[in-house]
């Protein structure tokens, strides 16, 4: 049995499951709205009921007082609709409705894909969630006061930990740290979401809809990390855009989850993935695709027109990218999409 929500002022209207949290279901149908904490602590996704009967749910009475609760208010993250209901809430719709927090994090898991990348799993408390979108970035904060920057590997819907894909640079002061003396149970400060860098839905359609401007995922290096997070998005949202992504490295051992974007192109419907290596190593054996990954996409699709390319990589690689797809692809300028990663063994923020 499912039962009808309707979000007010928007409008927008979707079946729920109601042994799902009004957020949950809300997030699973494409809306987006307002949280922090997910478990009735923050009070960050407090709402109005304006008509129908909800479950509250266990919650903290500082988040929720019982005269909110006699004035109609609830949580949405731990409420379950009883029948149809109709709520008054804000909706997610730009960057500048999610707010940038500093927070602390414990270190979950270390994972070691490829010698020189490592796959950090950050663990938020337990009364905290972060809000961000599909291909966002946050700043981990170090002592002296500089900050290291890293997109997001994992999709907004899947927010238990967050993932972060480091490429060790010799001599950085954080990745070494990284990859010689961190240990899980570590605790670290970040800030985030940051950056403008995420999907563009509004181009696209959800399931029942026909679909928008083909996407063109170009990555280079660890830039695949937000492109993962916007390509697990895209699937959990059922966006039916066709997806081709071309990741680009030096060896095979930089395709450190070749498998995972191998499983893309024989799950999804309409994606594709052409790996491209650029110096591969005898010992790669390698019988795919070779050479620029920019130019790769030059040549298959010479014409860009209809298409929206997003690029993660290094600042060459964009640069690169930027010019060609636009000069000689007919890319229009405005649906080119990007975050350029700077690395560095002292000062600047390193992806």
């Amino acid at each position: 049995m499912t039962v009808q929500v309707t979000i007010k002022p928007s409008g927008h209207g979707y079946q729920a499951d109601p042994e799902q949290s009004i957020l949950q279901t809300a997030l699973d149908a494409g809306f987006i709205l307002p949280y922090g904490c997910r478990n009735g602590a923050c009070g960050s996704c407090k709402g109005k009921v304006l008509a129908g009967e909800i479950a509250h749910g266990e919650h903290q009475e500082s988040a929720l007082s019982s005269d909110e609760r006699r004035r109609g208010y609830a949580l949405f993250c731990c409420a379950r609709p009883r029948g149809d209901i109709t709520i008054e809430c804000r909706e997610v719709r730009a960057l500048k409705d999610i707010p940038v927090r500093i927070l602390p994090c414990r270190v979950q898991k270390i994972e070691r894909p490829a010698g020189d990348v490592v796959i950090l799993h950050l663990k938020l408390p337990a009364n905290e969630r972060l809000q961000f979108l599909a291909g966002q970035y946050i700043d981990i904060l170090l002592k002296d006061g500089k900050r290291r920057s890293f997109s997001i590997a994992n999709a907004p819907h899947d927010d238990a930990c967050l993932q972060l894909h480091i490429r060790h640079i010799p001599g950085g002061q954080f990745t070494e740290h990284v990859f010689h003396t961190m240990k899980e149970r570590d605790i670290l400060r970040f800030e985030g979401p940051l950056g403008s860098f995420y999907l563009r839905e509004a181009d696209g359609q959800v399931e029942g809809g026909a679909p928008g401007k083909p996407i063109i995922l170009v990555a280079g290096g660890t830039g695949f990390a937000p492109i993962k997070a916007i390509v697990e998005h895209a699937s959990h949202h059922k966006i039916k855009r066709p997806m081709t992504l071309y990741w680009g490295a030096r060896d095979r051992a930089g395709l450190y989850l070749h498998e995972l974007a191998q499983s893309w192109a024989t799950t999804l419907a309409g994606f594709k993935y052409v790996p491209v290596l650029s110096d591969n190593l005898a010992e790669d054996d390698w019988h795919g695709r070779t050479g620029l990954v920019h130019q790769a996409v030059i040549d298959d699709l010479p014409d860009l027109s209809a298409c929206q390319v997003y690029a993660c990589g290094a600042p060459a690689m964009i640069d690169a990218a930027r010019k060609s797809f636009v000069d000689a692809c007919r890319l229009p300028e405005e649906e080119f999409f990007a975050d350029s990663f700077t690395y560095s063994a002292d000062s600047l923020p390193s992806r």
